[in-house]
C-alpha cells in the first residue's frame, strides 16, 4: 500500500498527455449550457500552475502535489495519495484500499481532508462540493480542477491496483529496440498512449468518434464502480505479462513486451481514456447543469 512519506514516487497516470485527451473528450460531451459554466470557471480561475484551457488544467493536480516535493512537502504529503485506489490483487478490498473512508469533519473542505483517502472517495467529495451552491468560490475551483484530474487517474488499469510493486513501478519491462529497462507503470502511462498518436488534440476527437456509441453504455455509474472495472483490467490485462525476458544493457532483468501484450493493452488504454472522458462529462453535465 502507498505511504505519504518516504516511498518512491509512484508515476504520474496516463502522463500529461493521458490527462489532456480525456479532458477533451469531456469537453466534446458537455451540455451546451454546461459548456459555458465550465468555460466560466476556466476564466476566472487566477492559478499560474498552468494553463487556463480545460486540458492544460487537467494536468493541475499533479503540478499542485509535485510543487513541493522536494521543499516542504506539504502539498506533497496532503494529496499523493488522492489518485490512488491500490486494490491489492491477492486480497482484493476497495475498503482498505481507501483507508476504510475517512469521513470529512464538519465543515471541513475536502480540499483540506485526510491525507490518507483515496482517488474514489475524493472523486465523490469534489463532485458534491462542485453541484452544492453553497461551495465558495475558491473551493468551487479546487474541485473542478481536482475532478479534471481524478477521473482521468481512477480509469488507468494501473493506479487501482498493486501487486506488492507499487502499482507495476516496480515491474522492469523491456520492448521494441530499445536496451534500457522501463517500468511497467511508466509502460502504461505513457508508451501506450503515445501509440495511439502523438498529438492528443487529434487523439481525443478520434477517441470521441470512434466510441461515441458507446456513451450510454459507458456515461453511468459511480467511482467506485470505475475503479472496479480498473481493477479487472490491470489484474487481466496489464499484470497479465510474458513470460519471456532479457537482460538490458545494464545487467536489469526485464519482461519482454511482445506484439500479444500490445494487442491487448492498446485497445484497452483507448477504452478507458475514452471512459474517462465520457465519465467526466457525465459529472460535470450533473453538477454544473
Amino acid at each position: 500500500m502507498l505511504t505519504l512519506a518516504g516511498a518512491p514516487s509512484r508515476a504520474i497516470a496516463w502522463g500529461s498527455d493521458g490527462h489532456m485527451i480525456v479532458a477533451l473528450i469531456a469537453q466534446q460531451n458537455l451540455d451546451p449550457a454546461v459548456k459555458k459554466k465550465v468555460d466560466a470557471l476556466l476564466k476566472s480561475d487566477k492559478d499560474k500552475l498552468t494553463k487556463k484551457d480545460i486540458a492544460s488544467r487537467a494536468v493541475w493536480a499533479d503540478k499542485w502535489r509535485d510543487s513541493d516535493r522536494t521543499t516542504s512537502k506539504i502539498r506533497f504529503n496532503a494529496t499523493q495519495a488522492w489518485h490512488f485506489v491500490d486494490i491489492e490483487i491477492a486480497s482484493p478490498s476497495i475498503d482498505v484500499a481507501c483507508f476504510n473512508h475517512p469521513v470529512l469533519p464538519p465543515g471541513t473542505p475536502a480540499s483540506k481532508g485526510p491525507a490518507k483517502d483515496c482517488v474514489v472517495d475524493k472523486i465523490v467529495q469534489f463532485t458534491a462540493e462542485l453541484k452544492d451552491p453553497k461551495t465558495t468560490q475558491a473551493e468551487r475551483l479546487l474541485a473542478f480542477k481536482f475532478l479534471l484530474h481524478f477521473v482521468g487517474d481512477v480509469h488507468q488499469p494501473l493506479h487501482t491496483a498493486d501487486n506488492k510493486d507499487r502499482g507495476g513501478n516496480n515491474v522492469q519491462i523491456i520492448y521494441g529496440k530499445h536496451t534500457v529497462a522501463e517500468n511497467l507503470h511508466s509502460y502504461w502511462d505513457h508508451i501506450l498512449v503515445d501509440d495511439l498518436g502523438k498529438d492528443y488534440h487529434v487523439t481525443a476527437k478520434t477517441l470521441a468518434q470512434k466510441y461515441q456509441d458507446k456513451k450510454s453504455e459507458w456515461m453511468k455509474g459511480q467511482p467506485a464502480d470505475w475503479a472496479l472495472e480498473s481493477f479487472a483490467l490491470a489484474r487481466d490485462v496489464a499484470y497479465n505479462l510474458p513470460t519471456t525476458t532479457k537482460l538490458d544493457k545494464h545487467n536489469i532483468k526485464c519482461i519482454v513486451i511482445d506484439q500479444a501484450y500490445d494487442d491487448r493493452a492498446l485497445p484497452t488504454v483507448s477504452e478507458q481514456l475514452a471512459k474517462g472522458g465520457m465519465r467526466l462529462a457525465m459529472i460535470l453535465n450533473d453538477a454544473l447543469k
